[in-house]
């Protein structure tokens, strides 16, 4: 390990034998404060993907170097200028948080480098600020909200209430989820994402009595909602959500968290072979059931891998071309990328449920849109 700008950096030499011309790598997370444990799955999902491919991309040495945004947009812009001034980046991944994506999109593709986000997915770019060099392995951050929409209209629930985190990403759900929700929205309600404290919110939704709650309330914001829900003895309205109850968030939520619904493109109980080979080698490497962001982390990985292999090489735009093809096998099953670079994959609804070891996972319950493409790709000239 090596320290580079306060970061953690895993620099990986590889065997005589690999590409002549390495490549050099950043991944960009949040590693600090309560979102952490989102940061960490990126880390540790992509690194999973190298030691897939025993320890190379695309046959090529890997020079990574790990950086924690601190959830801060100038801090994440002042590390990774400076990381791009230490010589020639092939690829930035990350990050977890759209505000940092935003604040870090122009410095990273401005120094001739590709921007993969294996999570972020802001609709500013999925439109008419697309750009040839960023990549999005993850979703537009509306569509899994969608899910929810699609699946509360399905069910006739006619009055939901819409919980959020007033940033980007969170204005993006809820604008997910009423784009499929037919019924009406009794209360629209954005809370500091530092906010830890939903008691008042809970209370809200007591009064409101809706038929249906939908959340999206990522890292410590969905443990402590989760937990005070269930302690407010809200067991008769059902909790429609994305990534407030997910393989991050689990361990600390507990049984609270079982029989939560989720919207998603993946869960561990995926059935194909290559979803299986990744959950089984993550989980016996690091120790705990891995969720979207380290499956999506995962699949940048071998997206990498399969670019360079086919570029023969990091020429940018031959790389480019290479991604554009999507030369991999994703955990997800079907995958390719749309015409903005953001994926064109099915969503499901999941739930919690707890294995037969003791731990809690998301399964897939229901298929609920299939080859789904985001709604902003279409304003998208590339």
């Amino acid at each position: 390990m090596k320290q580079l700008l306060g970061a953690t950096a895993l620099s990986l030499t590889l065997a005589a034998g690999a590409q002549a011309q390495g490549l050099k790598i950043g991944v960009i997370a949040t590693l600090s404060g309560p979102q952490a444990t989102l940061g960490e799955q990126i880390r540790d999902g992509f690194q999973a993907g190298i030691d897939s491919l025993g320890g190379k991309l695309g046959g090529a040495a890997v020079d990574l170097t790990v950086i924690d945004d601190e959830l801060k947009p100038d801090v994440a812009v002042t590390k990774i200028r400076g990381y791009l001034e230490s010589g020639k980046v092939d690829y930035v991944i990350g990050p977890v948080f759209s505000v940092v994506m935003a604040a870090i999109f122009k410095p990273v593709t401005g120094a001739g480098a590709f921007l993969i986000s294996p999570n972020a997915g802001l609709s500013t770019f999925a439109g008419k600020a697309c750009s040839k060099d960023l990549f999005v392995t993850s979703y537009q951050n509306d569509q899994p909200h969608s899910v929810s929409g699609q699946f509360a209209t399905d069910q006739g629930y006619k009055r939901a209430f819409i919980i959020a985190p007033n940033y980007q990403a969170g204005r993006d759900a809820l604008t997910g989820f009423k784009s499929r929700y037919k019924g009406e929205v009794v209360s629209e309600d954005y809370v500091p994402l530092a906010q830890m404290d939903l008691q008042s919110e809970i209370a809200k939704i007591a009064a409101a009595k809706p038929d249906v709650v939908f959340v999206f309330l990522p890292g410590g914001l969905g443990i402590n909602f989760v937990k005070q829900y269930r302690a407010a003895g809200l067991t008769t309205i059902p909790v429609l959500s994305t990534f407030t109850v997910d393989e991050s968030t689990l361990p600390a939520e507990g049984d609270a968290a079982i029989g939560f619904y989720s919207g998603t493109n993946w869960a561990p109980n995926m059935d194909n072979a290559a979803n299986k080979k990744f959950v089984a080698a993550f989980e016996a490497k690091y120790k705990y059931v891995p969720g979207t962001y380290a499956a999506q982390a995962y699949d940048t990985a071998l997206l990498v891998d399969g670019a360079v292999r086919a570029a023969g090489g990091t020429d940018h735009d031959k790389l480019r071309a290479a991604m554009e093809k999507a030369p991999f096998q994703s955990v997800r099953g079907g995958f390719r990328f749309g015409v903005n670079h953001y994926p064109v994959q099915d969503f499901y609804l999941a739930q919690v449920a707890k294995r037969p070891d003791g731990k809690l996972q998301t399964e897939i319950q229901k298929k609920v849109l299939t080859a789904d493409v985001d709604t902003y790709a279409a304003e998208c000239k590339m």
